[in-house]
């Protein structure tokens, strides 16, 4: 084992220009994995003592939350006002809006919620890009192969199918939309490749895609007649019919003036995102303030069915220095323009566009075994050599990567000149609510899209089907709850399956005084209910 490096002794040792070294003999990726990759690190995981995965390996964080008490109790409804509506969407991401989207065009009054502000959601930080199989010689078979292989063939087959077939009508739509896309000089949508893909098929605007999608989706929610936002209000609860088997609508808590407000639906659709703000392992993350996980506790308490609880990604290229921006992504992009990584010692130790969980592993490696760099400020990290690459293509950075340069500013630093620190970061939950195609979960009225469903992405997630999936799912799920709420609506709205979460907790001998969803991170949260605040 080697030293690691200051973060000075290792800036003064590179040397930009210098042929990069030979990568060394590749270690088995399942050994790579189970040795370093954080979903293995021991005490991390926990079993379910209850609910519909009871029986089955959970993160420990997590699980704390699935097996927490609720918020309310029938008492609490008391006198609380109500509103009708045919879809109510819970999220206002970009799965939110497109789900909020497709339910209108298909007749349905359609109410949005959002904790934060409409658009304020992990959407807007997708740099890299969307996938879709649109170039000559790809093929949406090859995007499916590549999807499932990343995923370590965990991911649901029908789902995989769905996903990619979206991808060129999810690119018109967006076009349609308005949003902006590079091109190349012939006019032609520019698409860039991504680690575990077997053809240059993500396109993108610059460094920034999501921003620009989220920008196209805001406009459009927000004009169109058929769809009504509340802003700020967090959703505490779900609501159940008088047997507790149906989702019929959910509670909401105002940030603006501490109440609660009942929506009865025809449907729901949970569209929360992820859950990084749980910083599980201890790991910092590029997720925003609100990705609390909400939509998995409620969906879980309401007894849907949730899969691969036990696999979560770290993005490999996460900002180390300075800590303010610790965790903050830079985009895989950048290793598919060219960018290496370097250890303490300037040699490459992985091929860089290798899956992304394999690569996280692998930096882990490098610095546990001591070839890391330290920075003064604390951590550690290994080096993305953008540098090398703006040597080698000169003028790339400032033309594919603007949103890296204002952020390496930030941090003091100009990745022309010198390259980046960087260590995994805690990126995206690989599992969710378990969905059907129309994006149904296992409990009937109840939808989700984006983050918050699995399935889909098996144990590993690829550049570029994050925002492929919120789309294409986004809208399947609207489409399929709008066509699915035309009965009378619910005769009573219930907290059945409340009670029965509660009467489960106490048979299992698990303490009632923790309570869930978090809505925000403790070191944010204001008091545990937020409507008596």
């Amino acid at each position: 084992m080697t030293s690691s490096l200051s973060y000075q002794a290792a800036l003064a040792a590179y040397r930009a220009g210098a042929e990069p070294w030979p990568l060394p003999e590749p270690m088995d990726p399942d050994r790579l994995l189970s040795a370093y990759h954080p979903d293995y690190l021991p005490g991390s995981m926990t079993t379910l003592a209850v609910g519909p995965n009871a029986g089955e390996q959970c993160q420990r964080e997590l699980a704390e939350l699935l097996q927490a008490e609720a918020y309310i109790d029938e008492v609490d409804l008391a006198g609380v006002p109500v509103t009708d509506t045919d879809v109510l969407v819970i999220g206002g991401g970009g799965a939110g809006c497109a789900a909020a989207l497709a339910a209108a065009e298909h007749g349905a009054r359609v109410l949005l919620v959002t904790k934060l502000r409409l658009g304020d959601s992990n959407t807007v930080m997708a740099e890299g890009g969307i996938q879709a199989a649109i170039e000559p010689g790809d093929s949406a078979q090859k995007h499916m192969q590549d999807t499932l292989r990343a995923g370590h063939h965990a991911g649901d087959p029908s789902l995989v199918a769905a996903l990619v077939g979206d991808g060129p009508d999810v690119i018109r739509w967006l076009i349609r939309q308005g949003m902006q896309f590079d091109q190349t000089p012939s006019g032609d949508l520019h698409t860039r490749p991504a680690g575990g893909t077997s053809a240059a098929r993500v396109v993108h605007c610059r460094d920034y895609t999501g921003l620009e999608m989220m920008r196209v989706l805001r406009e459009a929610v927000t004009q169109h007649r058929g769809v009504e936002v509340w802003e700020q209000h967090s959703a505490v609860e779900l609501l159940s019919n008088e047997s507790g088997q149906k989702c019929v609508g959910a509670v909401l808590a105002s940030r603006a003036d501490q109440t609660l407000r009942i929506v009865r639906a025809r449907a729901v659709i949970l569209a929360t995102g992820g859950l990084g703000r749980l910083h599980l392992n201890g790991f910092p993350t590029s997720n925003h303030l609100g990705a609390t996980g909400d939509g998995l506790v409620l969906a879980y308490r309401m007894g849907a069915k949730l899969c691969e609880l036990d696999s979560f990604q770290y993005h490999p290229t996460g900002l180390v220095n300075p800590p303010l921006l610790s965790g903050k992504l830079v985009t895989e992009g950048i290793r598919a323009a060219g960018a290496l990584l370097l250890n303490a010692q300037g040699k490459r130790f992985i091929d860089e566009l290798q899956p992304r969980d394999i690569v996280s592993a692998a930096i882990i490696r490098e610095c546990q075994e001591g070839r890391g760099i330290h920075p003064a400020s604390g951590g550690v990290g290994v080096w993305l050599d953008t540098a090398g690459l703006e040597r080698r293509q000169p003028g790339l950075l400032g033309q594919q990567f603007p949103k890296l340069l204002a952020r390496a500013r930030m941090a003091g630093i100009d990745p022309r000149q010198e390259p980046i620190l960087v260590y995994p970061t805690l990126h995206y939950q690989n599992g969710g609510a378990v969905i059907d195609a129309h994006g149904a979960t296992t409990v009937p009225g109840l939808y989700a899209a984006g983050e918050v469903a699995g399935g889909i992405h098996g144990r590993n997630r690829i550049m570029g089907n994050a925002l492929l999936e919120i789309i294409g799912f986004g809208r399947r799920a609207g489409a399929a709850a709008a066509l699915s709420g035309h009965d009378r609506g619910p005769k009573k709205i219930t907290l059945e399956h409340v009670n029965r979460a509660r009467r489960a907790l106490a048979l299992a001998g698990l303490p009632l005084a923790r309570r869930a969803p978090l809505l925000f991170p403790a070191y944010t949260a204001p008091g545990k209910d937020l409507w008596k605040s």
